[in-house]
């Protein structure tokens, strides 16, 4: 993107490479998710600069002097993924002291939740790769972040019994069996099929579309979406999903 700061990560040992326009011992680290395939899905990249060469990690950059650390982790989703409008919230301050093994730096993360089909993936200049990875199945990582996606997976399974956070991770339209596979992904665990959709339909929270699914080899199921209304609500005073 032109005029955009090149994305070095905070992994870089080089305070050199450090833009002069952003602090050096404060970053944000995203953790970016999707659903695919009924799998809950992590974006990391492969450095190839800096004490992270050649190994994997989450997306992250440095914080301006000029911007709040939100913006910042927008910032990192939207140059990392094209998308603009995604759920982003903050996970936690991570900022043990030998967290790097160099010097001091203390990262913010959040966690993005993204739609698959709306992403159009950016390398970064010291990337050499960036994957997609099921968050059950992940590669080494570097530092302590492992740590913090695990820290994340278990703040995904008080977070959906309690509030729709999940929702912005399946199609505008999306059936029922996508959704329940939602939930068994974030919190890890087999849902029994009638007695999921019998709580989901006690939120009244679904609009039927009056639509089948088109293209597929198994029987068409129907579509839904969700109430934005009652969405809100939920938000706002959060529920109870227990399984």
């Amino acid at each position: 993107m032109t005029g955009e700061p090149k994305m070095l990560a905070p992994e870089m040992d080089d305070a050199e490479l450090i833009p002069k326009d952003c602090m050096s011992n404060l970053s944000v680290d995203s953790l970016i998710f999707a659903m695919d395939e009924g799998r809950l899905k992590i974006l990391l990249v492969k450095y190839n600069q800096g004490l992270a060469a050649g190994k994997w990690g989450l997306i992250g950059h440095w914080v301006k002097w000029d911007e709040d650390i939100e913006s910042a982790a927008y910032r990192v989703v939207n140059t990392t993924t094209g998308v603009k409008d995604f759920h982003l919230d903050q996970l936690s301050a991570f900022g043990n002291v030998n967290r790097y093994p160099i010097r001091r730096i203390v990262t913010v993360a959040y966690y993005a939740l993204v739609r698959l089909e709306e992403t159009q993936i950016i390398r970064g200049e010291n990337t050499h790769e960036i994957q997609w990875f099921d968050v059950r199945n992940l590669p080494e990582l570097i530092f302590d972040h492992k740590d913090i996606i695990e820290s994340c997976l278990e703040h995904f399974k008080y977070k959906v019994r309690h509030e729709p956070i999940g929702f912005s991770l399946l199609p505008e339209k999306f059936t029922l069996l996508q959704l329940q596979e939602l939930y068994e992904a974030m919190l890890e665990v087999t849902l029994d099929k009638p007695n999921f959709r019998r709580k989901i339909n006690k939120m009244n929270l679904l609009i039927d579309c009056k639509e089948k699914q088109k293209g597929v080899a198994h029987r068409a199921a129907s579509l839904y979406r969700f109430d934005i209304n009652v969405y809100e609500k939920l938000r706002e005073f959060g529920f109870s999903f227990e399984y």
